[in-house]
């Protein structure tokens, strides 16, 4: 049977189609076989029960519509330019934020002095990913893989140099191709740099030594991605003797 677009039906129909797939399964019928009784597709009705079973009976009440893809962002085109563009010329500090290196946090700090549009942090994360300066919604997974273990009283830290990858059409042509210095830590904390010129081994130190500042613990940073043509510079970071960094390379 082919599915049909339940959303193009009217909302008092959709809604007597939510609670019949709803019923259907809470009294033991398979979400497969509910799928093709009422020609919908089984991660539809899996949408159902699971909002159901979340919510209650507001799960059944008309929603608003979608809107247009672009139509629900926060930020319009010129204000990503500008936040995207405080990122790439400096540190948070030198945008006048409290903060020793970039985080989500600053970022929303910085959309809402400037714009007065408040975001949270999963918002920020999702701008992150659209302009290519994070790779995903599970960066630390991502990069740890399966070393989760925390190490004596320092702050495991993951550290990765990345490509801006695939950056949406809204971000101005001049911003595209940013090497990404990208620190994400066991706590699920991420900081990062992001510039157009190559890391050298004294930026990824100052990174470093501003971002043990910054959460206060001594780090214990695991590389774990880094390109293979600039390896020199994880053997030249001239890190002081006794400073709170220690570094070490993942398997």
């Amino acid at each position: 049977m082919i599915s049909r677009d339940a959303r193009r039906l009217p909302e008092a129909a959709l809604e007597d189609l939510r609670r019949r797939a709803v019923a259907a399964v809470e009294t033991g019928v398979s979400r497969t076989e509910v799928a093709r009784m009422l020609g919908v597709s089984r991660k539809t009705v899996g949408n159902w029960v699971t909002s159901y079973r979340d919510t209650g009976e507001d799960a059944f009440r008309p929603r608003p519509r979608g809107r247009r893809p672009g139509e629900q962002l926060a930020l319009s085109p010129a204000q990503q330019e500008a936040t995207l563009k405080a990122i790439v010329g400096g540190g948070p500090e030198d945008a006048g934020l409290p903060y020793r290196v970039w985080a989500r946090p600053a970022i929303a700090e910085f959309v809402n002095r400037e714009f007065r549009i408040m975001l949270s942090v999963k918002t920020v994360s999702g701008y992150l990913i659209r302009w290519g300066l994070l790779p995903g919604p599970n960066v630390l997974e991502l990069l740890r893989g399966p070393d989760p273990v925390q190490h004596r009283a320092a702050e495991v830290v993951w550290l990765a140099w990345t490509q801006q990858a695939n950056p949406a059409a809204a971000v101005p042509g001049d911003l595209t191709g940013l090497n990404v210095l990208l620190a994400a830590c066991n706590r699920g904390t991420l900081h990062f740099d992001a510039r157009r010129e190559p890391f050298d081994s004294a930026h990824v130190t100052g990174f470093l030594h501003r971002l043990a500042d910054q959460v206060g613990h001594p780090l214990d940073v695991v590389v774990c991605r880094w390109p293979a043509r600039h390896a020199g510079v994880v053997r030249s970071w001239p890190v002081a003797p006794g400073a709170p960094i220690t570094i070490r390379f993942a398997e």
